[in-house]
């Protein structure tokens, strides 16, 4: 199973892809869209769309693995960062390509095993799993491969049904 992991944002979309072989899980490709500052949310919005239509036509994952919104104490960066997440659902809706949604705690958990670990454990930890040479870059990167890891251990466990519930 091909899955495209995404840490969803408005100046960095991060994006991972892994391709699950039974218990094994091996990177494909990751990176990130990022789109300019100073620039009108409607262009941003729609490269996002563009560059996200991109990677499903390129890699053809067979499921989507999101993070969930966890609003901090920036409600406009929120606000931004939910049409941007609305852009790329959109995108995996007109492919037919599932979504499955995860919470920052669920994707620690699985790729830790610690719900509140802090991000360079994550970065460490999904370097490690997915034997990378490096370090992913930007942490969005890292993120995006480790929602992709926490989906492909979740996905087809009876453990699943108590996500996305």
């Amino acid at each position: 199973m091909r899955i495209l992991g995404i840490d969803p944002g408005f100046a960095i979309v991060g994006w991972g892809i892994v391709e699950r072989q039974g218990a094994v899980c091996i990177p494909v490709a990751c990176g990130a869209i990022r789109t300019p500052a100073h620039t009108k949310i409607e262009t941003r919005l729609a490269q996002i769309y563009t560059d996200m239509n991109t990677l499903l036509e390129k890699y053809l994952p067979d499921e989507m693995a999101v993070e969930e919104l966890f609003f901090n104490t920036n409600i406009t960066t929120g606000i931004a960062v939910a049409e941007a997440r609305g852009v790329i659902l959109t995108a995996a809706a007109l492919h037919g390509v599932p979504v499955r949604e995860y919470t920052p705690l669920q994707v620690k958990q699985a790729v830790v095993g610690y719900g509140k670990a802090d991000k360079h454990q994550v970065i460490t930890m999904v370097t490690s799993l997915l034997r990378l040479p490096a370090p992913p870059k930007p942490d969005d990167t890292a993120d995006a491969l480790a929602i992709a890891w926490c989906h492909a251990q979740c996905a087809g466990s009876r453990i699943s049904r108590f996500f996305n519930q």
